[in-house]
């Protein structure tokens, strides 16, 4: 009798284990689906459009920097900012295609962010020491980027910052250096001053024996009768 009940507990238990199993009321069945980033490859052409654009845009900030009148050490924060997020900025566009001569630009881009911090970190610090060590290694570590950057064949990327053109009236020297769009130089034209030409003076005909002398001509007969007459009467 008693192994009975046991198999009637054992073949109870199967069944319920089914039912359960035909409800679904595991977890095992359903599947995951894992979202798998897409990365956009770039051709080597489209990469330097792109970055060029960036530093074009950096370095133009970076001359309005200089030519503000911000106070030294946050002219030097705001510029190791701009530096610094430049390559950030270029190295989310991806790597291209064509690999030949990208590794070297990252990392010639990654030297400059390096000193680039270093330079913001010591003007924090007001510590003038490593401020001017930092600047001095920094300056050849940028004209490295924009060699690299040139040979890869970036052309904003390989220049350096440019001062803002003067906007406005300005001052005459302003104006002068300031570009003429299209590529022609247009000169200011100068005031034409007008020289009255010199009059000349008035012939004054001089009184000689031109018409004057004809008048006493023709009056000279009439004394002439006068005196014969006064003849006349002695006689």
């Amino acid at each position: 009798m008693r192994p009975s009940k046991l198999l009637t507990l054992a073949v109870s238990l199967l069944a319920l284990a089914a039912l359960v199993a035909g409800c679904g009321g595991g977890g095992d069945d359903t599947t995951e689906t894992t979202a798998t980033e897409t990365t956009t490859v770039l051709t080597k052409a489209e990469l330097i459009a792109q970055g060029d654009a960036i530093c074009g845009e950096v370095n133009a900030a970076v001359g309005a920097v200089g030519a503000s009148e911000a106070e030294v050490p946050e002219q030097i924060i705001e510029v190791s900012n701009l530096y610094t997020g430049m390559v950030e900025r270029i190295k989310d566009l991806g790597a291209p295609a064509e690999a030949d001569g990208y590794p070297e630009l990252i990392a010639a881009a990654e030297d400059l962010s390096k000193v680039e911090g270093e330079v913001k970190l010591a003007s924090e610090r007001e510590d003038t020491l490593a401020l001017g060590e930092a600047a001095t290694e920094a300056a050849p570590i940028l004209e490295e980027f924009a060699s690299v950057a040139g040979d890869y064949g970036f052309k904003e990327c390989s220049e350096g910052p440019s001062a803002p053109a003067p906007t406005g009236s300005g001052s005459g020297i302003g104006a002068e250096e300031a570009p003429e769009e299209g590529g022609v130089e247009v000169t200011p034209e100068e005031p034409e001053i007008e020289v009255a030409p010199e009059e000349a003076p008035e012939e004054v005909a001089p009184e000689t024996g031109g018409a004057g002398g004809g008048f006493e001509e023709e009056a000279a007969p009439e004394t002439g009768s006068g005196g014969s007459s006064g003849g006349v009467g002695p006689g």
